[in-house]
């Protein structure tokens, strides 16, 4: 049984993790899992958008605690195998914001810690009706100090901060209020419609989604000024490719444009 599932719908990669006797906890396994596929799919131009659900009732329920308490047990108290498993967990979240393709978490049960944080380094998010997200570290007396990067980028710092240090969660109706989802679902309509977002998105010139995400991930940390003057920079280069051109031609003569995906 593979750790983590994949199969392809045309141009979109949907992957499942599939450890749900265990929440799909991102063990050591897991996040080498996800590493791996991820970094395959960044070589992988056919594929243009990529959805990641879990198996069970839960979406991730966070880093593997049993793995962690056995880390301890090191002659160091486990400050190598800490620092090890934390780097290779910022590893997995920056290689989805790299990722030229648009990834879409398709979450349902819990997403709690560091399975909260993958939902925020995705790109977008759906979630279905009653999942319940947190970052409760804190709980157990663990600040959630590298999810809230991915958290305090998605939702305002109060909100986050709240989440944070009280350990409480947050219902799907509530997450898309904040900004950490996109939309909700029903249940029964959570994979249709993770699915319909995907395939809408893979519809479009991948080269301009491509150029477009990396332009977002690069601005937004930039002053405006700076921003204008890059993305100004970015859509010339846009602007130059035969696709966008046969686009506009297209969209001026009123028919479907005849785009080389490859």
């Amino acid at each position: 049984m593979a750790l983590l599932e994949r199969h392809d719908t045309g141009a979109v990669a949907h992957l499942r993790m599939n450890a749900p006797d265990k929440l799909n906890a991102l063990s050591d396994a897991m996040l080498a899992a996800l590493q791996g596929e991820f970094d395959r799919l960044a070589e992988e131009p056919g594929i243009r958008a990529i959805t990641l659900s879990g198996a069970g009732k839960a979406f991730c329920a966070g880093h593997d605690l049993k793995e962690m308490t056995a880390g301890r047990q090191a002659e160091d108290g486990g400050r190598a195998y800490f620092k090890d498993l934390f780097d290779r967990c910022t590893s997995v979240m920056l290689t989805i914001r790299r990722l030229p393709q648009p990834v879409i978490a398709q979450v349902h049960g819990v997403a709690a810690a560091a399975g909260c944080q993958l939902v925020a380094s995705c790109d977008m998010a759906v979630a279905a009706t009653g999942t319940r997200f947190g970052v409760n570290g804190v709980n157990i007396g663990l600040f959630c100090s590298t999810p809230m990067v991915a958290l305090s980028r998605n939702i305002a710092a109060k909100h986050a901060f709240e989440m944070l240090s009280t350990g409480q969660f947050v219902e799907a109706e509530r997450a898309r209020e904040l900004g950490l989802v996109n939309r909700v679902a029903e249940t029964d309509d959570l994979a249709r419609e993770t699915a319909d977002l995907a395939e809408q998105v893979a519809g479009k010139l991948g080269a301009a989604v491509r150029i477009g995400k990396r332009a977002f991930y690069e601005q937004i940390e930039m002053p405006v000024a700076q921003a204008y003057e890059h993305t100004g920079q970015v859509m010339v280069e846009n602007m130059l490719y035969r696709d966008t051109a046969e686009g506009i031609s297209a969209f001026l003569e009123k028919r479907p444009p005849d785009w080389d995906q490859s």
